[in-house]
């Protein structure tokens, strides 16, 4: 999956702000100027986007887990130069303090049904003999799954 397109999702999701934006990613040890994430989070199409690499989102999603969680004590994590649906997953997860029953039911909104080896798969290591790789169509699901949890559309009555 596409790290703009995760980045744009949890943007509208969470209704941020450029500041708001700028903020986390400054959280996460990224000094990201408004120029920048404005070309982040543009279309595809839009011939200014600018392609988000790992080692730029890597800082956004440790900056998320502040901003729900708070900073833990002594250092704080350095961001990888290297992401994977596992690992985006995984912050996701750990950013929102999720457990896997509420993960369940999110995968639920979206008729999606996931089990909970399924997803204690997806958080493992990759030497373990249980790993799974968290393929594009399960962190595509958990984000949809999120906005329909966090910005539920409301009925025009």
């Amino acid at each position: 999956m596409q790290n703009n397109h995760i980045l744009r999702r949890l943007r509208y999701t969470f209704d941020y702000d450029d500041n708001k934006m700028m903020e986390i990613f400054a959280n996460g040890g990224y000094k990201a100027t408004r120029a920048e994430v404005s070309a982040w989070l543009k279309k595809e199409d839009d011939p200014e986007v600018q392609e988000l690499y790992d080692k730029d989102l890597a800082p956004f999603l440790n900056g998320f887990i502040i901003e729900h969680r708070g900073k833990r004590d002594g250092p704080q994590p350095k961001p990888e130069k290297s992401l994977n649906n596992n690992l985006i997953f995984r912050k996701i997860k750990i950013a929102l303090n999720l457990r896997d029953t509420d993960l369940i039911e999110i995968f639920k909104l979206v008729r999606m049904n996931i089990s909970k080896h399924e997803i204690s798969a997806f958080l493992r290591k990759p030497e373990q003999r249980q790993y799974r790789v968290c393929h594009d169509q399960f962190l595509r699901n958990l984000l949809h799954g999120l906005q329909k949890k966090h910005r539920p559309v409301h009925e025009e009555k």
